[in-house]
């Protein structure tokens, strides 16, 4: 059978010792996975970049973004419950689409989860540095912002990055149960934002609804627009799939996985469109869009000062959930990689609590250089390319498998899928259509130096070769 499409048996190998992930995790762990992944920076900061994309219609662009997830995330329950196993898409693809396939969807998982750890370290470090300033601390201007920026690098970003790095080595049911508490942290400071906002809901701040219109307008290598936005916002959506990666974790995965994939998605569709309806009822989008943390600035205006420090504090404290849980995702598709040969098998070594080490201390390492010095608009866009590209991956592979094994048994069945599916493709190319033309050339020119890497190393020192 040829390299590129020789593929793994469905059933999960049997690995031993300093190979074996330890099952740890139940479904309320699963779920705050779920929504600490996906509420983050996406609504703490990325609401604010995309209100300045599309205008109020940004509400439109949060649904775009959220339908296409759907579909994808309903592909995704389909999957983690037939098969188990650490990897995510890319362990979906190996069995499906061949290993080839496998290695690109790896390749960009990998690209898609460290840049997500280094856009939220810059969204936090937004936050952080905003109170910071309102302390007095003396801490240069210079410390505090990228290049980009003006600045020499953005130390509290790389800070962050760093302190949830060593936080993951500690253990995955000791870090997964910080991240529960966080999450209720960050929920109940978004009940407040939405309660201190709502009695100064303006609607004349709705009019023009679409000032950008609704496809994606190229202005200056920025992308306008409702679709130039939700292409953006997409970024706020995806970390269902991460939950995916912890499947092997699962003390009862065929249960758990359903409720924390489909549940998480849910939940936080419904908070994003609440929430950033009332920000835009109480400020004109051009007036916090500008702004790098627009929750507490909204608030500022409204002359809550001391709640304003309080949503900014929380989000300083609870932010740096999104980071443990993509980290998490991160380490566990590079440990399937190298546990399948395709990467240095001594990446897939785990250390007495069941953390593969190396691999976690990589991925915090590179995250932190890439917060340091890039801004959070490039960031975002370049993991949505690797996000969609597994999306796409995932929903192929259900589909494949449909018409190849129709008699499996599915404890979960994505419903309509020759509906849902081609629906959930059709979004994602459009969603990758509608990037700037700088994020795609640099995804296409991170996976040609993957395909090297594979040619060079994974090919021959495959399990399966």
């Amino acid at each position: 059978m040829s390299f590129v499409t020789r593929r793994r048996a469905m059933e999960a190998p049997h690995h031993e010792g300093d190979h074996k992930l330890k099952a740890t995790l139940g479904w309320a762990h699963l779920m705050a996975l779920g929504i600490g992944a996906i509420i983050g920076t996406g609504i703490y900061t990325l609401t604010g970049v995309a209100a300045g994309l599309a205008g109020p219609a940004v509400i439109l662009s949060f649904a775009v973004a959220g339908a296409v997830c759907a579909c994808a995330a309903l592909c995704y329950a389909e999957m983690a419950t037939l098969m188990p196993q650490a990897g995510s898409a890319y362990t979906y693809s190996y069995v499906t689409l061949g290993e080839m396939a496998a290695w690109v969807i790896g390749w960009s998982l990998i690209l898609e989860y460290t840049l997500v750890c280094s856009a939220v370290a810059v969204g936090w470090a937004g936050y952080a540095s905003g109170l910071i300033q309102q302390a007095g601390w003396p801490v240069p201007a210079y410390l505090l912002s990228g290049p980009e920026a003006g600045g020499l690098v953005n130390l509290p970003a790389v800070f962050i990055a760093l302190l949830v790095t060593s936080l993951l080595l500690v253990g995955t049911r000791e870090s997964a149960t910080v991240n529960f508490i966080l999450v209720c942290v960050k929920l109940v400071a978004l009940a407040a934002f939405v309660a201190l906002t709502l009695p100064s809901f303006d609607a004349g701040h709705f009019t023009p609804f679409a000032p950008f219109g609704f496809g994606a307008q190229d202005v200056d290598g920025t992308k306008f627009g409702v679709m130039g936005a939700a292409a953006i916002i997409f970024f706020a959506f995806y970390g269902f799939d991460a939950i995916s990666t912890a499947a092997e974790e699962a003390k009862n995965p065929r249960r758990d996985l359903t409720i924390g994939i489909v549940g998480s998605m849910v939940a936080c569709t419904l908070i994003y469109m609440i929430v950033a309806a009332v920000a835009l009822g109480a400020s004109p989008y051009d007036v916090f869009s500008k702004s790098e943390e627009p929750l507490a600035f909204i608030l500022r205006e409204l002359n809550q000062p001391v709640a304003a420090s309080l949503i900014a504090g929380a989000a300083v404290i609870a932010m740096p959930t999104v980071i443990m849980v993509f980290m998490f995702g991160q380490s566990r598709v590079f440990f399937a990689m190298a546990r399948d040969g395709l990467l240095p098998r001594s990446l897939a070594r785990v250390n007495k609590r069941g953390v593969p080490s190396a691999v976690t201390i990589l991925t915090g390492v590179i995250a932190a250089i890439i917060a340091g010095a890039l801004p959070l608009s490039q960031i975002a866009a370049l993991a949505n390319a690797g996000t969609l590209a597994a999306f796409i991956a995932t929903i192929l592979a259900v589909m494949v498998l449909r018409r190849r094994a129709p008699t499996l048994e599915r404890l979960f069945k994505t419903p309509a899928i020759w509906l849902i599916g081609p629906l959930g493709l059709v979004g994602c190319v459009y969603l990758f259509s509608s990037l700037t033309a700088k994020t795609m050339l640099f995804f296409f020119a991170w996976n040609a130096i993957g395909v090297a890497v594979y040619l060079l190393y994974g090919r021959a020192k495959s399990r399966l070769a």
